[in-house]
């Protein structure tokens, strides 16, 4: 589920505590917590609904249900969904980047994660890549590290982002002091 920075910002703000979308069936369900640029949103509940009410356009930051049906996203064909949501706190990989105790154990998942890939051992060398090369576009790099797509390419970063090895720049990415303690202690 996207959301516009202006909106993410309130949401974090309280400002906003709804969102609706034209939907062919709901993709997302109440509970879920979505990383965002802003940190973690709260799916607090998800309905499919006939309209929008005049409380709730307020509550989804417009004047007016006009103005919110103006700039609904999604095909107006298809059913409308009432999302509340909020904000829920800071993405907790930002705090991971700089925890560099528990070294051994994500050494130990960057091992499980090599031996369950068909790719074969991965994580060492695109750390080091990212490490020798930041801030280069992910369509630079995923060649360099051997990989034939760039989805591919960019789905294995996002795993290391997990472990909060690497981060994301406005262009292409970076160590984490995690990461660059990881690596520095990596053998393979």
């Amino acid at each position: 589920m996207l959301f516009r920075e202006e909106a993410l910002n309130r949401i974090r703000e309280g400002r906003v505590s709804v969102v609706f979308r034209h939907w062919r069936r709901a993709r997302v369900r109440a509970g879920t917590r979505l990383r965002t640029m802003i940190g973690l949103v709260e799916v607090r509940s998800v309905a499919e609904v006939p309209g929008v009410e005049p409380a709730d356009a307020t509550a989804a930051g417009y004047p007016d249900v006009a103005a919110l049906r103006a700039d609904l996203p999604g095909d107006p064909a298809h059913p409308l969904f009432r999302i509340e949501v909020a904000y829920a706190g800071e993405d907790p990989r930002i705090a991971l980047r700089t925890d560099e105790a528990g070294v051994d154990e994500v050494l130990a998942a960057l091992d499980r994660i090599d031996r369950g890939s068909r790719r074969g051992a991965w994580t060492r060398p695109v750390l080091r890549l990212i490490g020798s090369r930041p801030a280069v576009r992910a369509g630079d790099l995923f060649v360099d590290a051997g990989y034939a797509e760039l989805a591919s390419f960019k789905r294995d970063v996002r795993r290391l982002k997990e472990l909060g090895l690497t981060e994301s720049l406005e262009v292409g990415y970076r160590l984490s002091p995690r990461g660059e303690a990881v690596l520095g202690r990596s053998s393979k």
